[in-house]
């Protein structure tokens, strides 16, 4: 039977990357499917190819209107949420804290933050009432370890993010409601294009060429993939995860456990030399 029969499931951000991927992979688990983002061609498009088990709203998730839309048609046409999957994000602004733009910082705040929490306040009384719910909250192994990112501010707001998914964890979970995060690594999408300036549709076209880059960066030698988050995503959405609440499940190949084993090994060896040449 799979794992997500019949369950309604929300996910923003899906027209693109790990989004996406979710959305594709909650449809084949026999899900029932709302995806939300701001492209109205492409999220048009991906619900047409996952049938009618999928439905596309166009939503600004920054925007606590749209996100009340949302919700209120899922609720409408299904009855019930069972999984909301907070997954809209973007850029932040780089360089040092002295050159930050205000403006900037709002916005990224307000995409990677904001969201989150209007998605949770207007998901969260659905769920309340039935008893039961899933909420999984994309965060990032760069709300673990400063220089995982290169803005700052998206560093920051990811931590708040984990943070928030805790604190409301706490909350929710006395009424059956579980709120957990997926803090990915390196996964190859078009997150990095768009980081480096590119509009969204140049952006996508990277996900392949920083497949290689990503390889060295953690002991698994291989990029992250959008399916290692979506089948994350779909163990907490399941009630394989009924007794998960409050946690940061990390899919970074072990990018944040600590040293790599080979490169310190070299340095030890290293050492060992120049010690016996004193």
């Amino acid at each position: 039977m799979p794992r997500l029969q019949d369950k309604v499931c929300v996910v923003t951000g899906a027209t693109s990357g790990i989004g996406r991927r979710t959305a594709e992979v909650f449809a084949a688990e026999g899900a029932r499917v709302v995806i939300a983002g701001r492209r109205e061609a492409e999220g048009q498009a991906i619900a047409h190819s996952l049938g009618s088990r999928c439905d596309f709203v166009r939503t600004d998730v920054t925007d606590e209107a749209d996100v009340r839309a949302l919700v209120d048609f899922t609720v409408a046409k299904h009855g019930r949420i069972d999984c909301l999957f907070n997954n809209a994000g973007g850029p932040a602004p780089v360089g040092g804290i002295e050159t930050i733009p205000v403006e900037g910082f709002d916005a990224a705040i307000a995409v990677l933050l904001r969201s989150v929490m209007l998605g949770m306040k207007h998901a969260a009384p659905v769920m309340m009432r039935q008893g039961s719910g899933s909420i999984i909250n994309n965060g990032s192994v760069a709300a673990h370890r400063a220089g995982m990112s290169s803005s700052i501010i998206y560093s920051a707001a990811k931590a708040a993010v984990v943070h928030l998914t805790r604190c409301v964890a706490m909350q929710l979970g006395e009424m059956g409601v579980r709120v957990n995060s997926i803090s990915p690594g390196g996964i190859a999408t078009g997150i990095f294009g768009k980081a480096a300036g590119l509009p969204p549709e140049k952006a996508e076209q990277t996900a392949e060429a920083v497949k290689g880059a990503l390889a060295k960066m953690q002991p698994i030698p291989r990029a992250g993939l959008t399916d290692d988050v979506a089948q994350a995503a779909v163990f907490l959405a399941s009630d394989e995860s009924s007794f998960v609440n409050g946690h940061d499940l990390v899919v970074d190949g072990g990018l944040i456990g600590g040293q790599r084993w080979t490169p310190a090994q070299e340095s030890l060896k290293a050492m060992r030399a120049a010690f016996q040449a004193l």
